[in-house]
């Protein structure tokens, strides 16, 4: 046989010396490599004369029936090349024929036997051997890793083998023949020497178990070590030593650490929520700092307030506002929302207060509680250690976070306590921004509120209601207002205006354009005329402001105005979305309506639109926080959302209260950036019956013929009472309109819960009333009608001008079901 058969290099097939010391050492007898290696001695000829007992095991032929046969009588598939040759192979791989029928895949070496002609053959299984191959390359490369330590100790714990050199401790806990108090310091000996027993004892391994350990030479350095060990056994099953695995995990842990710390940088603090940021906080603690984490808050910070300075045990006022997991099987007495209970006067709670990080045992932590009756409603029931710190932010103490550690996890390092300490810093300062932001939105949203007109009202013109919902992220309020003011003659005023800006300026400048917007409507301008001068008191605004505030100040708005009598709208927008209208039949149409620029451009014109409104038709002002959903969509696709809500609400039995919260809830998602209001107003009409006008002629006699005009109504309404007032008014206005005004003139009457009487003419001049001297012939006029009139005014229109007044009808008058009311 001149060639050997898939022939390898000897050297590969066995383990290295140095990887053999590692891990092929064999004390005591213990299970080795050479186990079940079959042996043959083969004469010059290649006739089997000597075969072994696991020669037999593995072919399954005795020694009787193979000795003094050829060799390559047991070789199943001999090849054609290998069928004449006379010399076997050094080494080689072929299969031999096994007695039961089948053949076996065996690897072999030859070696001759001194200077006899002998040969002696070899023989393994060949996965054994590839087996064996593989386990000896891992064991060269574990044995190569710096950071990895291979020990192997035996029943007492001796160190008998080691990739670890004697000139190379930093790190590495052994040395071959030692014990660990040879190494490390005692009490962290004892420590890892308990886990190794156990492992020997029990024979359940353990993985990536976590201990600090020093070295006796340097105490001071501490090591971060991961210990993992399994039971050694022999072919019987019977424990021989302890594999164990030291993995340094200094570098690790510290970058681990860093990770953390990175990790709470960017997630905690990204919301301006107390509740949210607390939450934040625990979610990053868990698992990589402890198995639970809850975060306590003191209950004046929830509401943005400082909390009171404490020192000792008592009522903390502590509530929880984060735990993590929040599915964890917390105990009974840990849930969200729970005030923590009174905490006893112990010294880990003044160092606590103190500002220090405490770490403690379960029992601790039940006498802080004030005794185990508390423990097993307050402490996870497998949790064995425990770590609190104060969040701590500008002298004063905002809360605790705490975290337990439970089942096999290790104990709390004061590294850990040392990084515990940043995060809580980091954690509450976060916390204190929130709070604090917390207290400045509630104040902007107290003024904003107090700066609102009421939710729902009732005039003749119109039933209302507002919904008001501010923004749920950092903006704050953002100055959106809606109004419904009652104008003379039984019309209404309804505005809803957008503020550019957001916080307390944005509420204050909402507050002064709602106010001179109100005193411009008791002016009765037109709706353009309203938006022009508001526009120039915007740009004064901006004028006030710091030189870098200037682009800052400005609104857009919508101002309408709805006269029940005839049924007509009339309305002006300066940049502000046009209004929606639901008319008594259901159907829902956008008011074309043209709008002109922001009110903070003064010196363009507006331009008033008018609309005819039947009874029982309902007008929707908005701001555009209801219909914009952020960049990813289109105020086009807001407004058919509002569009289609108000028609389906329509067919609702709803209140328009109701009606209004609902539409709100369902357009305004829960992190809406901008403000959104609604305001509805379904329309009413003062009957027919209930109103009379007349032309007056351009004749001083008309004023007779006007007084009688006004007592025949007044008598067919039933108003007697006020037929002296009321013709001592109409009297004094109608000779004022002919004395002073333009034809055409025009007296009108109004009935409702105020007789209105209102005399129109041509001449736009303003009349003012002033008290006449005693030689003056007039000027007593106006006098005398503000003393008969509850109140009295005069508007202005194109090419005219209303004076009116008003007087109170008794409820017995305006309340009787035939009038409609």
């Amino acid at each position: 046989m001149d060639h050997p058969v898939n022939g390898e290099d000897a050297a590969s097939a066995g383990a290295s010396p140095a990887a053999m010391s590692a891990s092929g050492a064999r004390p005591g007898g213990r299970v080795s490599a050479l186990d079940g290696l079959a042996a043959a001695v083969l004469d010059d000829r290649g006739v089997v004369v000597g075969w072994t007992g696991a020669a037999e095991d593995l072919t399954g032929f005795p020694a009787d029936d193979v000795r003094g046969r050829p060799v390559r009588e047991l070789v199943a598939n001999l090849p054609d090349g290998l069928s004449g040759a006379t010399h076997v192979p050094a080494f080689g791989q072929v299969r031999l024929r096994h007695r039961c029928g089948h053949t076996v895949e065996v690897t072999f070496r030859t070696t001759r036997l001194g200077t006899q002609a002998e040969l002696l053959v070899l023989a393994a299984a060949t996965h054994h051997v590839a087996d064996h191959q593989h386990g000896a390359a891992l064991l060269r490369a574990l044995s190569a890793q710096h950071r990895i330590t291979i020990a192997l100790h035996d029943t007492d714990l001796t160190t008998v083998q080691t990739n670890a050199t004697q000139d190379a401790l930093d790190g590495r806990p052994v040395q071959p023949g030692t014990r660990l108090h040879d190494v490390l310091c005692a009490e962290d000996a004892e420590n890892l020497e308990a886990v190794l027993r156990q492992v020997l004892e029990s024979g359940v391994p353990v993985v990536h178990r976590s201990r600090q350990v020093s070295l006796r030479h340097r105490p001071a350095r501490r090591h971060a070590l991961s210990l993992s060990a399994f039971r050694l056994e022999d072919a019987r099953g019977r424990p021989t030593g302890v594999a164990a695995l030291y993995i340094d995990d200094t570098e690790l842990r510290a970058r681990r650490q860093l990770e953390l710390a990175r990790e709470v940088a960017e997630r905690v603090g990204g919301s301006l929520d107390v509740v949210r940021t607390a939450q934040d906080l625990a979610d990053v603690l868990v698992p990589a700092f402890g198995e639970l984490a809850a975060v306590d808050l003191a209950q004046p910070v929830f509401y943005g307030d400082e909390p009171a300075e404490r020192l000792g045990g008592g009522d903390l006022r502590l509530r929880n506002a984060g735990l993590a997991p929040a599915t964890a099987a917390w105990p009974v007495g840990i849930e969200h929302g729970n005030l923590v209970p009174p905490l006893s006067d112990h010294p880990l709670l003044r160092s606590f207060q103190r500002g220090e990080t405490v770490v403690c045992s379960r029992d601790d932590f039940a006498a802080l509680l004030g005794g185990p009756h508390l423990a097993q409603h307050l402490i996870p029931h497998d949790a064995h250690a425990v770590m609190a710190a104060p969040l701590y932010a500008r002298g004063l103490t905002l809360g605790a976070i705490v975290v337990w550690r439970t089942g096999l996890s290790e104990p709390f390092t004061e590294d850990e306590a040392d990084l515990m300490r940043q995060i809580a810093s980091r954690g509450a300062l976060a916390i204190d921004n929130a709070r604090r932001y917390t207290r400045e939105h509630r104040a902007a949203m107290a003024l904003q509120q107090s700066l609102l007109p009421p939710a729902m009202t009732d005039t003749p013109a119109a039933e209302t209601a507002g919904v008001y919902r501010p923004a749920s992220g950092g903006a704050g309020t953002n100055g959106d207002w809606y109004d419904a003011i009652a104008l003379p003659s039984l019309r209404l005023a309804l505005v809803a205006g957008d503020v550019v800006g957001h916080g307390i300026p944005a509420s204050a400048t909402m507050g002064r354009l709602r106010a001179a917007i109100q005193t411009l409507a008791d002016l009765e301008l037109e709706p353009d005329e309203v938006l022009t001068r508001i526009a120039d008191l915007v740009q004064r605004l901006a004028a006030e402001a710091p030189a870098d505030e200037h682009d800052t100040v400005g609104a857009t708005c919508l101002y309408a105005v709805y006269d029940p009598v005839t049924r007509r709208c009339a309305m002006a927008s300066a940049g502000h979305p046009p209004p929606v209208l639901v008319r008594p039949d259901g159907t829902a149409e956008t008011v074309d309506i043209v709008p002109g620029p922001p009110l903070a451009v003064s010196g363009m014109p507006y331009e008033t639109a008018t609309i005819g409104l039947e009874p029982g038709s309902v007008l929707a002002l908005y701001t555009d926080g209801l219909v914009d959903r952020g960049a990813d969509d289109d105020s086009d696709g807001g407004l058919r959302r509002l569009t289609h809500a108000l028609t389906t609400s329509h067919r609702s039995n709803r209140t328009l209260d109701e009606t209004g919260r609902a539409i709100v809830a369902d357009l305004v998602g829960e992190e809406a950036r901008d403000d959104a209001t609604l305001l509805l107003a379904r329309t009413r009409a003062v009957p027919a019956e209930d109103t009379a006008h007349w032309q007056i002629p351009a004749d001083p006699a008309a004023v007779s013929q006007a007084r009688e005009w006004a007592t025949r109504q007044l008598t067919l309404w039933g108003l007697d009472d006020l037929l002296f007032t009321t013709e001592l008014i109409v009297s004094e206005l109608v000779t004022n309109a002919i004395r002073y005004g333009h034809p055409p003139a025009e007296l009108r009457l109004i009935r409702h819960n105020v007789l209105v009487c209102e005399v129109t003419d041509s001449n736009s001049a303003q009349p003012r009333l002033r008290r006449a001297r005693n030689t003056d012939e007039g000027g007593r006029g106006l006098f005398l009608v503000a003393r008969l009139a509850e109140r009295w005014g005069c508007r202005h229109g194109q090419n005219h001008k209303t004076i009116w007044s008003e007087q109170p009808i008794s409820r017995a008058h305006w309340s009787r079901p035939e009038l409609g009311v």
